[in-house]
């Protein structure tokens, strides 16, 4: 299971805007890879599944017109700047080899996403999905940390209701499945889920292991809850083999080291041109070292042995997975599900390799007999249904991932302060869809902002960055921008006197999910 989601960033009041790479790098480094892979492995006939959620703000940024020519034309800049590194660095039998690398791989994103795609990678997920081989899942519409918001049920339907619209809008039919948003969780969720016709979710290990009654087969049977919905539980050991910054395959010496870029490593007279309009130095996606050890005297990365690294860790996953589901069968006398959770930026971005090791795997998985399988979720409840055989069933427990794995990085310190700000926008959201049931023209269109405003403040990722301490003043400023023109729409409906200039303004910074219905905050069907 993989979970594809970045918040939604748009800047069309700017030239550039550097908070927007963090999309373009992802296109060029996980998704376009990604679908690469997955074409590759159908062409040849390898049989896979894999579930793979994308977020409504990741969705609809890949829709979005202006990014799609912002994303060309960056990728267009790292094609100009890798042949000015091929030149560079010819003859060096260290750097060469990596520079000419990354020509090529760029060279190959511009071509699949220009010519192969035609810059829509919706459709091309979309036509995956319809060979059958991954299932494409929804989540909350901005991604919103969901418990944190429970005291508003109507906020959290909301959530949950343009997250399956947005969905059925782009592929067709109706999502069987929903990543809540960092696996937040609090009792009676499932309920919302099932209410929007979704059969099942994911949770932590914590949120079922620390149910009631404790489930008899833990996280490796799925948990029907008391609405019908189902959850499945991540399973720690894979967790663990991925994803531990100690112990983890993406850790190993002879991989790329994420942060030796050389929008930092090279003059800043040579690459400036590269840097416009940002100024300061940032990170390009050109990187020669491997991460070595801890040392700063990183080593020369060597593509072929990271590759060859790659293969072994994947042999090495499969042979852990024989192992454990033989243990599993022995000691539970069941046919075990091991759900392996992780981000999809994983892969291909923080671990370069990340996407070659999938490919490894999954063509690993089917070149020998092996007592396990990769499945999707509906396949397996299907299988159940048809053997009438039972899922356990539980009161699932309060949870999340992340630190503590109870909330913590999205409510502490840091960050608590915006809650009162974002709990009274809540209020008056509900306020205003009740009190203009039915409006038109100019007033329906500041009340459907008014809604695309609450949303955008909702983003998880927010409070995250502020835990983090990243790019904290850029989150805050999201936060207080969107609830200031959420107060000015609340005040300027409430005065009757909606300046259409302004709303004309921000419904085209702001432009997401434009066909939201701001009636979906009534406090009543």
């Amino acid at each position: 299971m993989l979970h594809a989601h970045l918040p939604y960033i748009r800047h069309p009041e700017h030239e550039y805007f550097l908070e927007e790479n963090w999309l373009y790098e992802s296109i060029t480094e996980t998704y376009i890879p990604l679908l690469d892979v997955f074409s590759r492995l159908i062409d040849d006939g390898i049989d896979f599944r894999i579930t793979l959620s994308l977020s409504p703000t990741l969705i609809e940024m890949f829709n979005d017109p202006l990014l799609r020519e912002r994303y060309e034309r960056h990728i267009k800049g790292l094609i100009e700047l890798s042949e000015r590194e091929v030149k560079r660095t010819k003859g060096d039998i260290h750097f060469g080899p990596v520079a000419r690398m990354y020509l090529r791989k760029f060279k190959r994103a511009y071509s699949l996403f220009h010519d192969s795609f035609k810059k829509d990678l919706v459709s091309v997920f979309r036509a995956l999905q319809e060979t059958g081989k991954i299932k494409i899942l929804t989540s909350a519409a901005t991604h919103a940390f969901l418990p944190n918001m429970a005291a508003y049920p109507r906020a959290v339907k909301a959530q949950l209701k343009i997250g399956s619209l947005q969905y059925k809008k782009n592929f067709g039919l109706s999502p069987e499945g929903i990543w809540l948003p960092e696996c937040g969780f609090v009792p009676g969720f499932d309920r919302y889920v099932s209410e929007e016709g979704i059969r099942y979710f994911f949770l932590d290990t914590h949120g079922i292991m620390q149910g009631r009654p404790l489930p008899k087969y833990g996280v490796y049977s799925p948990v029907l809850c008391p609405s019908g919905a189902v959850a499945f539980g991540r399973d720690p050991e894979t967790s663990h083999q991925v994803w531990s910054s100690i112990a983890g395959y993406p850790g190993d010496f002879h991989y790329r080291e994420f942060y030796r870029d050389v929008g930092f490593d090279l003059e800043y007279d040579y690459i400036k041109e590269y840097l416009k309009p940002f100024g300061g130095k940032t990170f390009t996606g050109l990187k020669y070292y491997r991460i070595t050890g801890k040392t700063p005297r990183k080593k020369p990365y060597v593509i072929s042995r990271a590759r060859k690294k790659a293969a072994e860790h994947a042999a090495h996953f499969i042979l852990q997975r024989e192992k454990q589901v033989r243990l599993l069968s022995d000691s539970l006398r069941i046919k075990p599900v091991i759900t392996a959770i992780y981000d999809a930026e994983l892969f291909g971005h923080w671990w370069f390799e990340g996407t070659a090791w999938i490919e490894f795997l999954l063509r690993g998985i089917q070149s020998e007999r092996r007592n396990f399988r990769t499945m999707i979720p509906s396949e397996y409840l299907s299988e159940r249904q048809r053997r009438r055989s039972g899922l356990q069933a539980c009161e699932l427990s309060m949870s999340s991932w992340g630190d503590r794995g109870y909330s913590d990085v999205w409510l502490n310190g840091s960050n608590d302060y915006v809650y009162r700000h974002i709990m009274k926008a809540i209020e008056r959201m509900i306020c205003l869809a009740d009190t203009f049931p039915d409006a038109n023209g100019l007033l329906k269109r500041a009340l459907n902002q008014a809604a695309r405003e609450i949303l955008l403040s909702q983003h998880s990722d927010w409070t995250f960055i502020m835990n983090a301490g990243t790019a904290t003043g850029y989150a805050k400023k999201r936060i207080e921008t969107h609830i200031g023109r959420f107060t000015r729409l609340y005040q300027s409906v409430l005065s009757g006197n909606v300046p259409e200039q302004w709303l004309k303004e921000i419904e085209d910074k702001d432009r997401i999910f434009r066909d939201v219905d701001y009636r979906v905050y009534r406090s009543y069907s």
